[in-house]
């Protein structure tokens, strides 16, 4: 069995020191490094967070994103290149970009990309700047050089080998002018897992992600997909999204094929979690899917 990595990246430079940057000690004191063959690796420091949004890209801290992204995709390559398998805890959505570009200096990655929002926006549309909300955009080459074209490589993942999974936001984001989603991009949405069956609806998008691809593919989950009456503790709310079975059965697939190649957590905000008891529900979901790698119940 692969040794199963922990990489703490504590980064809210897409979002704002809300809370999501202690999702990793979080998730250690209920339990997480309990699991069998999982190691606490490395751990990525961000820069100081500034609040001003840079005028000529219209993001919060883009400089300082793109310099995490790279540090953050040396941690991610070192795991890869002793093979292990790098489990990446946030953190805001932005670290999806050091992770995906580890995987790109390596060859042609997928992305299943589990989000209660498609994170699409265009900067012109995104009323704070913040890059966490157009993570994906930004991952498929769309959006300012500095951040959609890191070391040259954009895109980090080219839309058709994209599966946008679980998402309920196409009306509040079209009521906010985001950019459509490319026709090539794949979605299922919540009534798309929803009609026929999170299993099926997994299987589906495994299989869309294309079995002939030698760089595998990553598990971006923020925990915003689950259902809001069982995960309030995002900063961001909507209503419905997925249950904890549906997510665990989404997870257990997708980790258990061999091409999966890493995941990472982001968005969990302990500080809205006073008892704990969401975050020892979501460390059991977590165990609980990365059991499935190595077989193990």
């Amino acid at each position: 069995m692969r040794e199963l990595a922990i990489i703490e990246a504590p980064s809210v430079l897409g979002l704002r020191p809300s809370g999501v940057e202690d999702l990793p000690e979080a998730l250690f004191r209920a339990g997480l490094l309990d699991h069998p063959g999982t190691v606490r690796a490395d751990r990525v420091e961000a820069p100081t967070y500034d609040p001003g949004r840079d005028e000529e890209t219209g993001v919060l801290n883009p400089v300082a994103i793109a310099r995490y992204s790279v540090r953050l995709a040396d941690a991610v390559g070192a795991v890869l290149d002793r093979g292990g398998f790098p489990v990446v805890l946030g953190g805001d959505c932005t670290i999806l970009l050091g992770n995906l570009l580890a995987l790109r200096r390596r060859g042609r990655p997928g992305l299943l990309f589990l989000d209660g929002h498609t994170d699409f926006y265009q900067p012109s549309a995104e009323p704070n700047g913040e890059a966490a909300s157009m993570e994906l955009a930004l991952a498929t080459g769309r959006g300012p050089r500095l951040l959609a074209d890191l070391e040259g490589r954009g895109p980090l993942v080219h839309d058709e080998d994209v599966v946008a999974f679980g998402f309920r936001d196409a009306a509040e984001s079209a009521r906010a002018g985001m950019q459509p989603l490319p026709p090539a991009l794949h979605t299922v949405d919540l009534d798309g897992v929803r009609e026929p069956g999170a299993e099926a609806a997994a299987r589906s998008a495994l299989d869309l992600l294309g079995a002939d691809r030698s760089s595998g593919y990553w598990v971006h989950l923020d925990v915003d997909v689950l259902d809001d009456a069982v995960m309030p503790a995002v900063d961001y709310r909507l209503p419905g999204g997925l249950s904890w079975s549906e997510l665990e059965t989404v997870l257990c697939l997708a980790l258990a094929d061999e091409r999966a190649h890493g995941l990472d957590v982001t968005i969990f905000n302990p500080r809205l979690d006073p008892d704990g008891s969401i975050a020892a529900r979501l460390t059991r979901c977590l165990r609980g899917a990365l059991s499935a790698r190595g077989g193990q119940g």
